[in-house]
């Protein structure tokens, strides 16, 4: 709970100047610009190439960031096939922090840096974990916010390949 609490208050103290706008389903998804932890930089939504999107929000501080992180994986790569991609966008935190983390877990989709908490105040998120589910088009199609588990999840994904 200490945990939680001081991240809610790195948020707020990140979301200088006006406060973030709440990101809703049918939303368009804001574009960003982050570097990746090899050092490439990438461009939101160039990247995602047209392809269903899911944006994991997390800190290694996060309780549930770490299991979850590691179930999200495994239900990506059901998906694998039909172009899924999923990427988890580090709040606040530098990049050996991420990287420890990111080995120590295991995943198999890459972690872009948000270190000073601006692709996270762009999203409106006020607490770690927040999933974003993201179609082809680049509208937001499903939102966590919190601890999920993988039926959650499945049923978010499925709902990016419906029409």
């Amino acid at each position: 709970m200490k945990r939680l609490l001081c991240g809610l208050l790195f948020l707020a103290a990140c979301s200088q100047g006006e406060p973030a706008k709440p990101l809703n389903i049918a939303d368009p998804a804001p574009a960003f610009t982050a570097r990746r932890l090899d050092g490439q930089t990438v461009h939101f939504p160039s990247f995602a190439a047209e392809r269903p999107l899911v944006l994991r929000f997390w800190a290694d501080w996060c309780r549930y960031c770490e299991a979850e992180m590691q179930l999200l994986d495994t239900v990506s790569r059901r998906y694998a096939d039909r172009r899924l991609l999923v990427i988890a966008v580090n709040v606040g935190q530098d990049a050996d922090t991420v990287r420890r983390f990111m080995d120590k877990i295991a995943v198999a989709y890459p972690a872009l840096l948000d270190e000073r908490a601006q692709i996270a105040k762009s999203y409106g998120v006020k607490g770690l974990p927040t999933t974003f589910f993201i179609d082809t088009r680049g509208i937001v199609r499903g939102k966590i916010v919190g601890e999920a588990d993988e039926a959650l999840f499945v049923r978010h994904i499925e709902g990016l390949f419906s029409p």
